[in-house]
């Protein structure tokens, strides 16, 4: 089968790899019907992800149709729709019995699928601990309206969980790429008064508008201070969710926040970020930061099925699994409207 494989620091390429076995008796095999690219798998190729293995099938945003089963997996078929979570975990150590899936103990825990072990952008793909890995794909959903729920929705759904929204709270979201304008969706599950989306690109944030946002800023043009202010009687941001990573933006983010503020980083840096203590002495924040705990994907599916999320307006281009390499050309250079771009084998 094909597949896109990390061949080293700063490359990646399509190559012919054995359909994946069953190696365990909690594994799946899932025929992979559709796949994305994201942006954790541009920092897996820039040598972002320290753990990331060289020779690595990558891709772990994932929908497909079971077709093996692992004799310990229950409540699933072959012949079944799936989604596939970013995050394998055996759901029986101290963190996973928590919900913090992401730091599950087991050797293969947390994110491995497409990072330390092989991925889904490829024809099929190997889902260890199945059984908490695979979700049913309500009826009538298309693999288009959930295949971010993994992955993307998953981090958006868990950043707008801990960051503790009120009803009527001013959100602010720092980032209107793909990850930002999930968690907007997330956060609109919350009601909250204002949700400001924060981004220098002007067509993501005609998008952000679309998907929910009550305001939007360029932060080329407008200094966001202002209108939170305007907003929350000169307090600032109730909750800030930092979604960019890029340049500033970690600094923005804490100083747009009120005093006793909730904020949230999502986001995945390239570098180092200074936690400037003297600077913020006295507005007493919380931070919020790490990776996704994608233990609530049952409930996306729920949201999604009920029309409370719809993120099919991210997915901008679809390409054969062949031309996997045009595809993330377009993707990483950002060209025609790109948002997101999925991989049909």
């Amino acid at each position: 089968m094909q597949a896109v494989v990390f061949q080293a620091p700063g490359k990646f390429g399509l190559e012919e790899r054995p359909v994946p076995q069953l190696q365990s008796e909690t594994d799946a095999i899932v025929r992979v019907t559709l796949a994305s690219i994201c942006t954790s798998d541009l920092h897996i190729k820039h040598g972002s992800v320290p753990r990331a293995v060289p020779g690595t099938i990558v891709g772990h945003e994932i929908v497909g149709v079971i077709d093996q089963l692992g004799t310990a997996v229950a409540g699933f078929s072959v012949g079944d729709r799936v989604t596939v979570n970013v995050e394998t975990f055996c759901g029986e150590c101290f963190f996973c019995q928590r919900g913090w899936v992401n730091n599950c103990t087991d050797p293969h825990g947390g994110w491995a699928l497409g990072c330390r072990i092989d991925g889904g952008q490829a024809a099929y793909v190997r889902v260890p601990f199945a059984q908490n890995g695979l979700n049913h794909i309500p009826n009538g959903l298309t693999d288009e309206q959930v295949l971010f729920t993994g992955d993307l929705l998953a981090t958006g759904y868990w950043a707008a969980k801990i960051s503790e929204i009120q009803s009527g709270d001013t959100v602010a979201i720092l980032g209107a790429g793909p990850t930002g304008l999930c968690t907007l969706q997330c956060v609109r599950l919350y009601h909250p008064g204002h949700i400001v989306v924060i981004d220098p690109d002007t067509e993501r944030l005609q998008l952000a508008k679309q998907m929910g946002a009550d305001f939007v800023i360029d932060p080329t043009k407008e200094d966001p201070t202002s209108l939170l202010h305007s907003l929350t009687d000169g307090r600032g941001a109730d909750i800030v969710l930092e979604v960019a990573g890029v340049k500033d933006t970690f600094q923005t983010a804490w100083k747009i926040a009120r005093p006793n503020a909730v904020v949230c980083v999502v986001a995945m840096y390239d570098e180092a970020q200074m936690l400037p203590l003297p600077d913020m002495y006295g507005k007493n924040l919380v931070f919020k930061t790490g990776g996704v705990d994608a233990s609530d994907c049952p409930a996306i599916l729920e949201h999604i099925a009920r029309g409370e999320i719809d993120v099919t307006p991210l997915l901008t281009h679809v390409y054969p699994l062949s031309k996997a390499m045009e595809a993330y050309e377009l993707f990483e250079s950002r060209r025609d409207h790109v948002i997101k771009v999925a991989l049909k084998p």
